[in-house]
């Protein structure tokens, strides 16, 4: 372990390598194909393959094929190991060099606070917040974001929370930056609903918060019909639903952070039972 640590430090040393890591951990556990990853960071794709070939001859990221496409997603179990070693070896196991959120602090007697961002706010995140509301009751205060959001709120979105029998009268479409602010809330769960949103370059949350990608197709690039429209919106409502029930449900007070972050990104992999 000792000799393999200078050689991922080395190779995390150079600025876009460092940001495809990053970038790859945003969107875990999702695993994305290296024409994704050049379209986002901005690089050609001879680049990419570059990056992606030395993080992965380092144990940092993984390589998978699916069909003709080669998908890459962070390696964990080396991330942790890695970690774990910087922290007992040159730290010397200090506490006070302990991140609150590696430590094993059960989530008990919390109302916990809870994000969720898309780009537009117009749809997804909308959803996610109006279900967790009503799933999780009093257990949790929740609030959604988006990164660019749009003036209001899609009315396909509006429509399907109504037949729902929600409220939608206090919702609205609300810019991320809204909650950086002095005297926001201070969030233990951050989730994203978008790829777009997860994607995206952003400031650490203060608290350090659990955070998640459940990233759902977006249902206001649906064509055709408004019948056609509409099915596109059931199905990220219903993926969402399933989603956010299983997160209700989970024993908080019997987990600790990682258990729950472990739990976060199991979410994360599981696929719309619903279909």
């Amino acid at each position: 372990m000792e000799k393999e640590i200078p050689d991922r430090l080395t190779t995390l040393g150079h600025p876009q390598r460092l940001a495809l890591f990053r970038l790859l951990m945003r969107r875990y556990p999702n695993r994305l194909p290296a024409g994704e990853i050049a379209a986002v960071l901005g690089q050609k794709a001879s680049t990419t393959s570059a990056y992606l070939s030395a993080l992965q001859q380092v144990g940092l990221i993984t390589q998978e094929r699916a069909g003709t496409s080669l998908l890459y997603s962070v390696d964990m179990t080396t991330v942790r190991q890695t970690f774990d070693f910087l922290f007992t070896d040159c730290g010397r196991g200090r506490p006070d060099l302990l991140s609150p959120a590696q430590g094993p602090i059960p989530m008990t007697d919390l109302k916990y606070n809870v994000l969720f961002i898309c780009t537009g706010n117009s749809a997804r995140s909308i959803f996610a917040e109006t279900l967790l509301r009503h799933a999780g009751g009093d257990r949790f205060t929740v609030y959604s974001a988006g990164a660019k959001p749009k003036s209001e709120l899609n009315p396909f979105a509006v429509d399907l929370l109504r037949s729902k029998g929600f409220d939608t009268s206090a919702l609205r479409a609300k810019n991320i930056q809204e909650f950086t602010q002095p005297g926001a809330p201070v969030f233990d769960f951050v989730f994203t609903v978008c790829d777009q949103a997860a994607n995206e370059e952003c400031a650490a949350w203060s608290g350090q918060p659990i955070s998640g990608h459940w990233g759902v197709p977006d249902p206001v690039k649906a064509t055709g019909t408004d019948a056609e429209k509409s099915l596109a919106f059931q199905a990220a409502y219903a993926a969402l639903k399933h989603r956010i029930e299983a997160f209700a449900a989970l024993p908080f007070g019997s987990l600790d952070r990682i258990a729950l972050q472990n739990a976060v990104d199991d979410i994360g992999r599981e696929k719309d039972l619903s279909k």
